[in-house]
């Protein structure tokens, strides 16, 4: 099962353009408005062989802002190196236009968030196969130099081909801290690891995040329940996670992964060597079982983001 589409073929949740919208990013025709994101606008839309894209265009401020369009040139670039069966497929960019943009793949299907939030937590054989599946697409971002650095539950998109791992609009080249750091940590605080709250992350940070993802795909809920920005950082540096409701290999690579040192953190391959995973890329999808989309289209209006 996909997510519904209406009339004219697009996502049910598109919202019609506004006047003010463009029509065309490039060769691709924008169609309606997918979301919106601390970046930018994301719009469905069309390239010229028919198949739905998504748009994903900067934000004006962001734009006029010479280190940002540098630090979006690497990301593109980047985006084009990793492995397909890893996130959806970057088809064009541009990064010197008045508006830069990005066009990736349109991805039919929920996220993580929407699915678990809005039905019930994942057990057994679905939740290794998601721990899996996501630590793979860590392996894959790793291998090619980059991190992604806003690892969450709403950047987890499970297709019919299985969990890709979207939103590399705040990703980085290891490299590029030098040129982005201004002194305020980017992501999304719940799930980020110690040293990224002090504008320190490396590949680590995103294996502490996928932890944070494990528990909430496991549980519904976030490893550190702090209800301020205050107590969720003083949680994130100094108490531990709630693994409750992780067992077995499981629940040791979510400890290991969520350990203070980043230096203490296994790596994205360890982590599948702990799960007792294949080497290679994902064997089936993780959304073989049709209960899984199932359950998602039975609970109602997606939540808020993770």
């Amino acid at each position: 099962m996909t997510a519904p589409l209406n009339a004219d073929g697009l996502p049910a949740r598109a919202k019609p353009l506004r006047p003010q919208d463009p029509r065309w990013f490039g060769e691709f025709r924008t169609l309606g408005v997918l979301g919106e994101g601390g970046m930018g606008l994301v719009f469905a839309g069309r390239a010229r062989d028919g198949r739905l894209v998504a748009i994903k265009a900067i934000r004006a401020e962001l734009a006029e802002d010479g280190e940002f369009r540098t630090r979006f040139r690497r990301e593109a670039a980047s985006a084009l190196k990793v492995p397909a069966y890893v996130t959806a497929e970057v088809l064009a960019a541009d990064p010197d236009g008045p508006v830069p943009y990005l066009v990736t793949e349109f991805i039919d299907g929920p996220t993580l968030h929407e699915l678990v939030a809005g039905g019930s937590p994942l057990r057994g054989a679905e939740l290794h196969q998601l721990a899996v599946a996501v630590a793979t697409a860590l392996r894959g971002i790793h291998g090619v130099g980059i991190m992604h650095r806003d690892l969450k539950p709403g950047n987890v998109l499970l297709s019919r081909l299985g969990p890709r791992v979207i939103d590399f609009g705040i990703a980085r080249d290891p490299d590029a801290t030098r040129i982005t750091a201004k002194g305020q940590a980017v992501g999304t605080p719940a799930y980020m690891a110690p040293e990224q709250l002090l504008n320190d992350p490396g590949p680590a940070s995103d294996i502490f995040a996928w932890g944070g993802v494990t528990v909430f795909a496991a549980t519904g809920r976030r490893p550190f329940d702090g209800d301020t920005m205050g107590v969720l950082v003083e949680q994130i540096m100094g108490a531990e996670p709630d693994l409750g409701g992780l067992t077995g290999a499981l629940r040791g690579a979510v400890a290991a992964a969520m350990r203070k040192e980043p230096g203490a953190r296994p790596t994205a391959s360890e982590l599948l060597e702990m799960l007792g995973a294949p080497s290679g890329p994902p064997a089936a999808p993780l959304t073989a079982d049709p209960l899984v989309l199932t359950r998602r289209e039975t609970t109602g209006p997606a939540p808020a983001p993770a």
